[in-house]
């Protein structure tokens, strides 16, 4: 039977599309990243990027050397920043003869049942184009606070259940989920009970950005009880992303207990 998965969601944090310092966006990372999924896209998989970014490239345009703490900065900073990072994008699946195309989510969005719906059947047609890599984040120029996700790695998990995904991969600064929290350590190759293992994430953040360990076990176990296989990686290693597609060990792979061997 055929386990490469036909719908894949990917998260890309902030931290993983920053330079060291968060001094600009890591435009090198950025094309081998894009390449990746370009690749992925064109041996017939569906692809929809969950990004962050938006609020890094924003405050880094306007010399900030941290993130603001008041919501109306980190609005304004996401909306000068948006442009740019959809700009680059666009430029990047360009060279592969793919077009882009940006959707903005609210938790209204996916918490009102017309609204899902409608969110729901834009990403369907946009697929269904087979050209078309769906980027999408969070629309922080218009979030409130108590509506918030707090981090794409939540909203990437409420992603993949909206599209019905075959696969949810987390990209992240680290190896995957680790026994000692050791971002480098040897990684946990396969989870299947992911509430046995939430006491070894750690919650801690980049400068940037706004999510952690914890908040990707949250997003995992999401994903994982929706009956979606879920993958935590180091995005900055090449060939990760078809690695994992391909059904290979790297990072940690957390499997719905009816997929578990």
């Amino acid at each position: 039977m055929d386990s490469t998965p036909h719908r894949i969601v990917i998260k890309l944090g902030t931290g993983l599309l920053t330079e060291d310092g968060g001094t600009g966006l890591d435009v090198r990372q950025f094309r081998r990243l894009t390449y990746e999924i370009a690749d992925l896209v064109q041996r017939g998989m569906q692809c929809i990027i969950v990004s962050s970014g938006a609020v890094g490239a924003g405050l880094m345009a306007l010399g900030l050397t941290e993130r603001p703490k008041d919501l109306a900065s980190i609005q304004a900073c996401a909306a000068i920043g948006q442009s740019r990072l959809m700009r680059l994008y666009s430029s990047l699946f360009g060279r592969r003869g793919l077009l882009v195309a940006q959707v903005l989510l609210t938790h209204f969005d996916l918490d009102s049942r017309t609204r899902y719906a409608n969110a729901k059947n834009t990403l369907e047609r946009l697929l269904a184009s087979r050209r078309v890599v769906p980027i999408i984040n969070e629309n922080d120029t218009v979030a409130v606070e108590e509506l918030r996700f707090g981090d794409n790695d939540r909203l990437s998990a409420e992603v993949a259940r909206l599209v019905h995904a075959d696969l949810l991969i987390l990209l992240t600064s680290a190896n995957g989920l680790t026994l000692d929290g050791d971002p480098e350590g040897e990684p946990i190759p396969e989870v299947t009970d992911v509430e046995s293992v939430a006491h070894l994430a750690s919650a801690e953040r980049g400068q940037f950005s706004v999510g952690g360990m914890a908040s990707k076990l949250q997003a995992v176990k999401l994903a994982v009880d929706s009956g979606i296989t879920a993958v935590i990686a180091h995005g900055r290693k090449p060939g990760v992303l078809p690695r994992v597609a391909a059904g290979e060990a790297v990072g940690t792979r957390f499997v719905p207990p009816v997929l578990a061997s």
